[in-house]
């Protein structure tokens, strides 16, 4: 009698499980792709630009002018309530003349804080800012709210 010789070919059991590692594998990066692409809760916090007015020193609280003073050779970044209102103020710290501006790049409000974000410019090209050194700093006045004030 002849005997035939038969090629080997994978159990199916086998195949079944390459199918189902292939298919965890692809779940898995499926979890991370969609959990890379879901918006974080601070991203989808509603945000409120706020209304406000930069205070001179002139204009300042006696109580608050006095702590300005006491901090504005260093960078600060502080708030102060008073009479209905919140002053938040960031100072820069003592720079090497004057001619220094600073710019509100954003203020806005969510549920849980106000956000802030300020700037500082040097003087600009070409325009004496004298020698002797200044003290940038800023301070906003916007209605009082109980709410924490992130310095971004």
């Amino acid at each position: 009698m002849e005997k035939k010789r038969m090629k080997k070919t994978a159990v199916p059991s086998e195949g079944k499980a390459l199918r189902r590692g292939l298919s965890l594998l692809t779940a898995c990066l499926m979890t991370v792709l969609l959990a890379a692409c879901t918006p974080s809760v601070e991203q989808s916090e509603s945000q409120d630009e706020m209304e406000f007015t930069v205070v001179s020193e002139d204009r300042l609280p006696e109580e608050l002018k006095e702590i300005v003073e006491e901090k504005k050779e260093n960078a600060f970044k502080l708030t102060y309530a008073d009479e209905g209102y919140l002053y938040i103020c960031t100072g820069y710290g003592k720079q090497d003349s004057g001619g220094y501006s600073i710019t509100v790049d954003s203020l806005y409000e969510t549920e849980n804080a106000i956000y802030v974000n300020t700037n500082l410019l040097g003087p600009k090209a070409g325009t004496a800012s004298g020698n002797s050194p200044s003290y940038p700093y800023i301070v906003i006045k916007v209605e009082f709210r109980d709410k924490t004030v992130v310095f971004d």
